[in-house]
């Protein structure tokens, strides 16, 4: 049986995913649960063969579970189910470890397959046109986008700077870079570009 770790803070989409997938032959889930933390603890007295994750979760998004549970549950391969279909989201859940990256618009029927699938070894990204998107690689170095997420966090240059022990003058640097680079005309519509994009 393939057994399944379903993360969904929504509490009428989780028990429709459960139901779904329980009616399913070779199925079963073996947990719920509404955030990151519930997940985690999950984990630690059931060892799911795939985890179908939300990343819009309360606390703790879904990417960044990604990467805890690739570290506690090796075993456990996962599953992005979400409304985003930003290429930067899927890009950096794929970068995270993720098997595969489905739009809540998929078919029952498509979901099931895409579990077996990766169940199974393999990766899955629905829509297919989502995996060419994901492609599209961000302008942004991975530190002008770290300095750019704590800066939409609403961190100052002083706190971004004591956070990544840097210099003042780096962080505005690297600011200015992000800007320069996404063709903003402020650092709020830097922010708003790779949002929008899933950059950061």
């Amino acid at each position: 049986m393939i057994k399944v770790l379903v993360v969904e803070d929504m509490q009428v989409v989780r028990a429709g995913l459960v139901a779904l997938l329980d009616g399913e032959f070779g199925v079963g889930v073996v947990a719920q649960a509404a955030d990151a933390v519930d997940a985690l603890n999950a984990i630690e007295h059931v060892a799911p063969d795939v985890a179908l994750l939300d990343i819009d979760l309360p606390g703790m998004d879904g990417l960044a579970l990604v990467c805890e549970l690739a570290e506690r549950a090796p075993a456990c391969r996962t599953v992005m189910l979400t409304a985003l279909d930003r290429p930067g989201h899927v890009r950096r859940a794929l970068d995270a470890g993720a098997a595969g990256y489905l739009l809540k618009s998929i078919s029952p029927k498509g979901l099931v397959e895409a579990v077996r699938t990766v169940a199974a070894g393999g990766r899955v990204i629905e829509p297919p046109e989502l995996a060419d998107l994901a492609e599209s690689v961000t302008p942004l170095t991975p530190r002008e986008a770290e300095v750019l997420r704590l800066a939409a966090s609403g961190a100052d240059t002083r706190a971004i700077a004591s956070d990544l022990f840097l210099s003042v003058g780096t962080v505005r640097n690297r600011l200015s870079a992000a800007v320069g680079k996404l063709h903003a005309r402020t650092l709020v519509d830097a922010i708003r570009i790779a949002e929008r994009q899933g950059w950061i």
